[in-house]
């Protein structure tokens, strides 16, 4: 399984109310379980404009299907090659 970025336009999603996100997470969710393959939500950052979400998943095939099942737009895909965070330096 690799771990995926997922860059997703959205403008105005920072103003989305608890209850749009709510529901966008009770999609992600659905979706997920509906594809009955190996897929892990890890977490996702909201910003004015955009959604980042980290997934972990096979391909990038198996992230748009989830995206399509959901209604999600795909602005981007990454895969992450590597994490680094303020231990690394040591």
């Amino acid at each position: 399984m690799k771990k995926f970025v997922i860059e997703r336009e959205l403008p105005g999603a920072g103003k989305l109310s608890v209850e749009e996100l709510q529901a966008i997470t009770q999609t992600s969710c659905s979706a997920v379980n509906e594809m009955r393959k190996p897929y892990h939500w890890v977490q996702s950052f909201v910003t004015d404009n955009k959604i980042y979400c980290v997934h972990i998943a096979e391909n990038e095939q198996v992230i748009r299907e989830h995206a399509a099942l959901g209604g999600f737009p795909v602005t981007s895909i990454s895969e992450v090659k590597a994490m680094i965070d303020p231990s690394t330096g040591k």
